[in-house]
């Protein structure tokens, strides 16, 4: 197979036009080509008014066609080249495991593929998961949103599916994946139930809806193939001896023996990380980021964006990605930014208000809203009040995180209002009195109050200087991004981990053998395809401990880096 990038068309190209352009590109009769496939379209959107669809497509030559010849013939043409194998090759496949079996904790999108890899392995894991099944936990976090009333163990953060069940659903990454684990995940999606399209569109995304029902597919898979899911299981302890895992203690008291645990807990398990804290395991302070989620209407920032080939089909609901480094040293920028989509409560502990950003597949709602957050460091957050460099506390950052929480319940006027202001006045450093053309999507409602008072604020003073800062110059890139009666909803803190609980090149814990971090909790990766990545690399380190493989990929340096944010 030959592959060929950077194939450019124009966007309302017809729809027999591919095949010509593929011929034509390498010097073929339309005979030699038996057959192609589109691995990837993007576009190119520089010039609104000109867009150009990009694609790179998988080449497949008649018989008598000689390859070699014709790669020779483009040897110096880094757009032509043979077609990589993107295939999942399984580390090793076990016929009748009998040893502990292994444990992950937590069933989110890092859990479930460090789950499924070893299901499919032949390795057996028992999953552990504090929240509910997708279903029970969809009903419990609409009584949130409808009634106001908060489930603590089922919710947003906490469930089946984890926090990107109820997100935009993106699955794309910035990570650098070389081993195109990124594809094996895609792969399982479709498997699932996901459009196919997800394989070549170059921003795929699934929304909420979809993401539930495939969830549900996985889950009966691993179990299928001998794995246990066990819901309304809580870890309250670690079981260690002499530096090694030896099993885990539920809430109900049961112990489980095991040699081998993969932490994927979310970012938002705060009691279990001050848990595995008491229990010397190793973690750092790291940075993140905390903010407002901002709502424009949908159609500003697609004019903005797409110009005259706003609402195209193939172009869908715009997005966008912004950063402004601030006269104070503080970096702004867009978070997790949904289009079409929702402001949504995404608390986890009782009078804390915190707020995400939802999509379904369809991206039609009338508002785009995205974070809009500054960088936050661990000398921002640490609680001793020293500034000797020395080390900070890795449970600092959640006592920061809460403290902010707990203040936008208080400005919301409580039951899980959110505290709000319009954009404009914001600026101004006004009061917002009432609202205007923009209705803000939160649930269960909004308060409009004073973001900004003296000794009240909804932030440090240090992020509303910045987020101040950063409004005009964002509406240098999107005309209209300035608008008055844009809202801002507080608070976004949950962005990332505010720890990681650092492991070393064996993907195991610094100084607990057998103690796999993983994912977003652990600080490993940030959004579904780096979590769920990440769950494939450490199950392939898992597997190559517990059945001595030295020499597999995952632990020469050859493994695809998982990490960053939405």
């Amino acid at each position: 197979m030959i592959r060929i990038t950077e194939l450019r068309l124009p966007l309302n190209h017809a729809e027999d036009a591919l095949r010509p352009a593929v011929v034509a590109r390498l010097g073929l009769q339309d005979a030699e080509l038996a057959a192609f496939t589109v691995f990837r379209r993007g576009y190119d959107a520089r010039k609104k008014r000109d867009i150009w669809l990009v694609y790179t497509v998988d080449c497949e030559l008649a018989a008598g066609v000689d390859e070699a010849a014709l790669l020779a013939r483009f040897a110096g043409d880094h757009h032509i080249r043979p077609t990589p194998d993107t295939g999942y090759h399984f580390l090793a496949q076990v016929g009748d495991f009998t040893g502990p079996r292994p444990v992950v904790i937590g069933f989110g999108p890092c859990g479930i593929f460090a789950a499924l890899i070893l299901a499919q392995m032949g390795l057996r894991p028992i999953v552990l998961e504090r929240g509910k099944q997708v279903r029970e936990r969809t009903q419990d976090t609409w009584g949130l949103w409808r009634e106001q009333r908060l489930t603590p163990e089922s919710n947003v953060q906490f469930g089946e599916g984890g926090a990107g069940t109820f997100s935009d659903g993106k699955l794309y990454s910035q990570i650098s994946d070389p081993r195109h684990l990124t594809r094996k995940v895609l792969t399982e999606f479709v498997k699932a139930g996901a459009p196919e399209e997800i394989l070549y569109v170059s921003k795929p995304h699934i929304g909420t809806f979809r993401l539930v029902s495939m969830v549900i597919k996985i889950r009966a898979e691993i179990e299928r193939l001998g794995g246990e899911i066990r819901f309304q299981q809580k870890v309250t302890d670690l079981l260690i001896e002499d530096g090694a895992v030896r099993g885990v203690q539920l809430e109900s008291g049961e112990q489980i023996d095991t040699r081998h645990v993969v932490l994927a807990l979310g970012h938002s398990a705060r009691d279990t990380f001050a848990m595995l804290h008491a229990r010397g395991v190793f973690m750092e302070a790291k940075p993140f980021a905390i903010g407002y989620r901002i709502e424009h209407p949908q159609s500003i920032i697609d004019t903005a964006r797409f110009g005259p080939n706003a609402k195209h089909p193939l172009l869908g609901a715009a997005d966008y990605k912004l950063v402004h480094h601030a006269a104070n040293g503080r970096a702004v920028y867009s978070f997790c930014m949904c289009p079409g989509g929702t402001v949504v409560a995404a608390t986890s502990e009782p009078e804390r208000v915190v707020t995400n950003g939802m999509s379904q597949y369809s991206r039609n709602e009338r508002n785009a809203n995205a974070g809009i957050v500054v960088n936050i460091s661990p000398e921002d957050y640490r609680q001793d009040g020293k500034r000797d460099g020395s080390i900070v506390n890795p449970l600092d950052g959640m006592a920061f995180q809460r403290f902010w929480e707990s203040r936008a319940y208080e400005l919301g006027g409580g039951g899980y209002l959110a505290p709000a202001s319009l954009v404009g006045d914001f600026v101004k450093r006004q009061v917002s009195s009432q609202l205007g053309s923009v209705e803000p999507s939160y649930q269960p409602g909004v308060t409009l109050t004073d973001l900004q008072a003296k000794g009240r604020g909804s932030l440090p003073d240090y992020c509303l200087d910045a987020i101040r800062e950063a409004i005009p110059a964002f509406a240098k890139q999107i005309p209209g991004f300035d608008r008055v009666d844009a809202v801002f909803t507080g608070v976004e803190t949950r962005t990332s981990s505010p720890l990681r609980i650092t492991r070393g090149r064996d993907y195991q814990s610094l100084n607990v053998r057998g103690l796999f971090p993983a994912g977003e909790g652990a600080g490993y990766a940030g959004g579904i395809m780096s979590a769920g990545v990440d769950g494939i690399e450490v199950a392939e380190a898992l597997a190559a401990d517990l059945l001595n493989l030295p020499d597999a990929p995952v632990l020469k340096g050859k493994a695809s880096k998982a990490g960053g944010q939405s």
